[in-house]
């Protein structure tokens, strides 16, 4: 299963229908052009696509955009806090684009350590990857594939945030200022991937 969104808007790929507000049983490459012309266009939040060859469905969804790859990390502290960057207003969690030749690891640990001011963070895991679209301004469709890694920070908080990304603040914050500031406060993404993190840490 597949979760991508489109201006905050659910596509969700899958092999079975979905108990989404649209649903579209795949056919050809043209079923997907017209799940994104709905999602873009219509009062429709949420689509799901579905078709028992869910792989070649994303392989086909793939040939409509440039694909961006970009990689970054929940950071936790010993008090079980995460690290949360704000930009344009909005609480994220550190990533990046990845440079050509680095790894996802290597990408995600850069990143954090750019953006955040942190060094040492000490990777623990990978959670999942997270599918964003977004357009140019030039009109080309992007499809951004963020890397999610689970990380460790127990040194000396050197946090500050990188202001020429647009950032104007990094801070530590714990669950219940996750559910009260972050969550009203971020990108839908954002909040699926730290709702898995949230969530594989209670198993």
């Amino acid at each position: 299963m597949y979760k991508v969104f489109v201006n905050e808007k659910k596509l969700l790929i899958s092999k079975h229908p979905e108990e989404l507000e649209k649903s579209l049983g795949y056919e050809s490459f043209t079923t997907l052009e017209i799940a994104l012309d709905l999602l873009e266009n219509t009062s429709a939040k949420e689509l799901n696509v579905f078709g028992e060859n869910i792989e070649e469905i994303w392989q086909e969804f793939q040939k409509l955009f440039r694909i961006i790859e970009a990689a970054g990390g929940i950071v936790s502290n010993p008090e079980g806090e995460v690290l949360f960057i704000k930009r344009l207003g909005k609480w994220d969690l550190p990533k990046g684009k990845m440079e050509k030749g680095e790894s996802k690891e290597e990408s995600a640990i850069r990143e954090i350590e750019e953006e955040t001011g942190l060094r040492n963070v000490e990777l623990v895991r990978f959670i999942n990857t997270t599918y964003h679209i977004y357009v140019e301004r030039n009109g080309e469709k992007i499809l951004k594939c963020t890397h999610w890694f689970e990380m460790n920070f127990s040194g000396e908080d050197t946090s500050k945030p990188q202001t020429e990304e647009g950032i104007t603040e990094v801070a530590w914050k714990n669950s219940l200022q996750i559910e009260q500031e972050v969550f009203p406060s971020t990108f839908k993404n954002i909040k699926l991937i730290v709702k898995d993190f949230q969530a594989s840490k209670t198993k």
